[in-house]
């Protein structure tokens, strides 16, 4: 099986269990994201342990799954945000077990556990506030569905332009392959699907799905550089292997 056949394959399994969870229950799409987070952070820490540094990387992992499922009760009117306090004594934990480990560089394996937490595990938690926030408390799975529409749209209007015209570097330190042509076409690409988001999901106004399609672009780039900066500080090429052909959840 040649790469370009695993990766249609891997997409393919991956959007149709991933939209199956999205659109089935508001339980099914947290534990799906639930997992991701989990293993997101699994890769981001073991990308962390090269060098010389030792995040605490079951803490930081536990602490990441109880962030999520803390926005996830919030989402679903389980718990209120009183419930957030909860997490600053296992901050303060972070540092006392930092004591006890006698580590090189305490401090630096303290900021890589947290970083870890905001970086992968937060905006994964978001997305609970994301779905029912819009709607008045009601999970609308339709916003999620059409935010990843234009997310896909936006990823592949950049490699298909980038990888055909391409010339213009859009960071070549940081990540060579990334063109301003491959920018510009994905957002082309990505404001077609907004429209087209307007027509199959209309939960709020039109307008709406272009301004989320114009933050997409701007942030989904930023933050593809940011991970392509984490990695070659790291020399690592892909965040793990658990996606055949694609590399891990942070990619």
């Amino acid at each position: 099986m040649n790469n370009f056949t695993k990766r249609a394959l891997t997409a393919l399994v991956f959007v149709c269990v991933l939209l199956a969870c999205i659109s089935y229950s508001q339980w099914s799409f947290a534990i799906l994201f639930l997992i991701f987070s989990c293993v997101g952070l699994w890769e981001f820490y073991t990308i962390s342990l090269l060098g010389d540094n030792q995040p605490q990387k079951v803490i930081g992992i536990i602490m990441g799954a109880l962030v999520f499922i803390a926005f996830a009760l919030i989402a679903m009117d389980l718990q209120n945000a009183m419930i957030l306090l909860f997490f600053l004594p296992l901050i303060y934990l972070v540092f006392v077990i930092e004591l006890f480990r006698k580590n090189k560089n305490p401090f630096r394996n303290i900021a890589f556990t947290l970083l870890g937490i905001v970086y992968v595990a937060l905006p994964f938690a978001l997305l609970n506030l994301i779905a029912v926030r819009s709607t008045n408390g009601v999970y609308e799975p339709r916003i999620l569905i059409g935010i990843l529409l234009i997310l896909w749209a936006s990823d592949t209007g950049a490699y298909l332009v980038g990888s055909r015209i391409g010339k213009r570097k859009l960071f070549e330190r940081i990540s060579p392959k990334k063109s301003w042509e491959g920018s510009f076409g994905g957002a082309v690409l990505s404001l077609i699907a907004a429209y087209v988001n307007t027509r199959m999901f209309p939960v709020f106004p039109s307008g709406n799905w272009f301004v989320i399609a114009f933050l997409i672009v701007i942030m989904g780039t930023f933050g593809d550089l940011v991970e392509s900066l984490y990695k070659r500080s790291k020399n690592v090429k892909d965040s793990g292997a658990i996606l055949p052909g694609h590399g891990g959840i942070l990619d």
